[in-house]
C-alpha cells in the first residue's frame, strides 16, 4: 500500500529560553509535504537552504501506524504508539545541512550518492517520541455520519444500534446506497440548493414525503427502482433508459417493466488515518524543547464491505 502524507500542522517557530530569561525564536522553516519510507524513517526536506528534519525509527514500518482492525467497534478510534526513547543508534532524531539541492528520495530511501554532502548534522541523542493515530471511516456519500443516524437509543453515536435502512447489515453512514436501490446516495440529489448534501432539501421524485436516497420506488410507479434494469443487468439502474427523451426508467413512471436485481452494487468505505508525532524533552545544539510538534500527517484506505441482499 502507498501511502503519501501531508503535513497538517506546521511548525516553523519554536522557542528556547535562556539564562537571561530572554525568548530566541528559531526558525526551522520546514513547508514540503512530510514523507515517509523504510523502517521508518519520517521526514521533511527543503533547499533555502537545503536541509532535512528526519526521525528514524528501528522495527517500526508504516502499517504499524494504522494497525486497526478490519472492521471498526466505533465511528472513530485512537492508536497510541508506546513511547519510543531517542538514544541516537536504532532511533534518532536529526536536523541535517547539504552542500547541494536535495530529494527526500535520494536521501532516505536510497544509499546517499556520492555528489551530496552533509555540512552539518545535528542530533538528539535523547528524548521520546511519542505517535498517535485516529482513524474515522467514512462512506463519503455527502451525508455526514452525524445524521445517518435516527438516534433512537438517544446516546448520540451512530455506532451503537445505527440505523440500517436497508437492513444490508452495513449501517447509513457506512453504506454508499442507504435505501438499497442500487442507485449510490451521492447520486440522488439533483442540488438545487447548491450545498452538496442530499439532506438537506432532499430530492423527492415522487413526491411522497420520502427523499430519493432512502426511497426504494424513487419513481412511485409499484417497480422498485432496483428492478428497472431493462437495458443492462449490471446493478445499476441509472443506465436503463427505455425512452431516451424521459431518462433512466427508475426516475420514469410510465415505465413499468421488473427485471429483478440479483445483488447490491459494490460497496467500500473511506478510512481516513490522522496520525500525529510529538517529540519529548530533546536536545540539539541549536533547539532545547520540552515538547517539539513534528506534526501531523493523513493517509486514505478504501476498504472493501460485504452487503447482505435481500
Amino acid at each position: 500500500m502507498r501511502y503519501t502524507f501531508f503535513v497538517l500542522l506546521s511548525f516553523c517557530l519554536f522557542l528556547q529560553s535562556c539564562n537571561d530569561g530572554d525568548v530566541i525564536t528559531v526558525e526551522l522553516g520546514f513547508d514540503d509535504p512530510f514523507e515517509t519510507c523504510g523502517e521508518l524513517v519520517l521526514y521533511k526536506i527543503k533547499n533555502d537552504p537545503a536541509e532535512s528534519l528526519s526521525l528514524f525509527l528501528s522495527g517500526l514500518t508504516e502499517d504499524d501506524l494504522i494497525a486497526f482492525d478490519d472492521v471498526l467497534s466505533d465511528v472513530t478510534e485512537t492508536l497510541e504508539i508506546p513511547a519510543i526513547t531517542l538514544n541516537g543508534t536504532t532511533n534518532t532524531f536529526n536536523l541535517r545541512r547539504y552542500n547541494t539541492a536535495i530529494t527526500g528520495a535520494e536521501l532516505f530511501c536510497n544509499a546517499i550518492p556520492p555528489n551530496i554532502n552533509i555540512v552539518s548534522d545535528d542530533e538528539s541523542t535523547e528524548g521520546q517520541v511519542m505517535i498517535t493515530t485516529v482513524v474515522i471511516e467514512e462512506d463519503n456519500d455527502g451525508i455526514s455520519w452525524e445524521d445517518e443516524d435516527e438516534n433512537t437509543d438517544g446516546d448520540n453515536n451512530p455506532a451503537t444500534n445505527p440505523t440500517d435502512t436497508d437492513s444490508d447489515g452495513l449501517p447509513n453512514y457506512l453504506d454508499v446506497d442507504d435505501d438499497g436501490d442500487n442507485v449510490l446516495t451521492a447520486d440522488e440529489d439533483l442540488n438545487t440548493d447548491g450545498d452538496n448534501n442530499p439532506f438537506t432539501d432532499a430530492l423527492d421524485s415522487d413526491n411522497d414525503g420520502i427523499p430519493d436516497y432512502l426511497d426504494t420506488d424513487d419513481d412511485g410507479d409499484g417497480v422498485l427502482t432496483r428492478d428497472e434494469e431493462n437495458s443492462s443487468q449490471d446493478e445499476n439502474p441509472t443506465n436503463d433508459e427505455t425512452n431516451l427523451d424521459q431518462g433512466p426508467d427508475y426516475l420514469n413512471p410510465l415505465v413499468t417493466t421488473v427485471v429483478p436485481a440479483t445483488a447490491f452494487r459494490n460497496h467500500s468505505v473511506i478510512r481516513k488515518y490522522t496520525i500525529s508525532v510529538m517529540l519529548i524533552n530533546i536536545n540539539l545544539s541549536t533547539l532545547t524543547q520540552d515538547e517539539f510538534d513534528f506534526g501531523s500527517m493523513t493517509d486514505l484506505d478504501e476498504i472493501p464491505r460485504t452487503t447482505i441482499f435481500n
